[in-house]
């Protein structure tokens, strides 16, 4: 693998803490500490970030803010993700570059494809913020988005559970772990790890998915050394 994206849940920035906080100092350190270990000027990074641990678009909205402004206020909340974890990552000395698709000039750059490709070419790490700029879209499909304009050769989506499984694990207790499915299967019987759409995306592009559980240590660097880990959607 020359190229690498990596999608992280907003709420994994909340996690690791009893605190009722959006984003916690522990999940951050664990994080940015997992990302280190698994950094290879081998391989180019990208990261997508969700926002749902300080806003969930019109679920938090309740009916009392519209759809669009909604999922516009979730697109800041990524901005916020963003720049939460690229301090954090360079802390521990790794160059990060924040790019949003909206733009935040003072305190990020805009979205430009040749720019992030060339930023990885630096060895930097690009995270990835805005979703894509749009209301109705989900981060999953920002990040199947942005890994087909960047060229990765692999997504991988960190989860709290340790792949995909037949159903929710944490509701049904005779749920099994899938190891492997195809794209069109994993849209037929309508696995909820990452949405339709973002699936479509992906299998159109040729770009291979491997969902994993980011809680434990040292899943990142194992699938970025190929090892057969969490689920594989090809």
């Amino acid at each position: 693998m020359k190229r690498v994206l990596l999608k992280l849940s907003g709420e994994a920035l909340s996690m690791l803490s009893e605190e009722k906080k959006s984003i916690t100092p522990q999940a951050l350190n664990f994080i940015a500490s997992e990302i280190k270990s698994a950094y290879d000027p081998k391989i180019q990074l990208a990261l997508v970030i969700g926002g749902g641990n300080i806003w969930r678009g019109a679920k938090d909205g309740h009916g009392k803010i519209d759809r669009v402004t909604s999922d516009n206020m979730g697109m800041l909340a990524t901005v916020i993700n963003a720049m939460a974890l690229q301090s954090a990552l360079e802390n521990l000395g790794i160059v990060t570059r924040v790019q949003t698709a909206i733009e935040i000039s003072r305190i990020a750059e805009p979205f430009i494809r040749r720019k992030a490709i060339r930023h990885l070419e630096k060895k930097r790490v690009v995270i990835f913020a805005g979703g894509t700029g749009n209301p109705y879209f989900t981060t999953d499909t920002a990040a199947s988005l942005r890994a087909a304009e960047i060229g990765a050769d692999l997504i991988i989506k960190a989860t709290q559970v340790d792949g995909v499984y037949t159903a929710d694990p944490k509701k049904d207790s005779k749920a099994k772990l899938i190891k492997e499915i195809s794209y069109m299967e994993a849209i037929k019987k309508g696995l909820k790890f990452m949405d339709a759409s973002a699936l479509t995306l992906c299998m159109e592009n040729n770009i291979p998915i491997r969902v994993l559980n980011l809680h434990k240590k040292g899943n990142i660097a194992a699938a970025l050394k190929g090892k057969s880990i969490g689920t594989l959607i090809k």
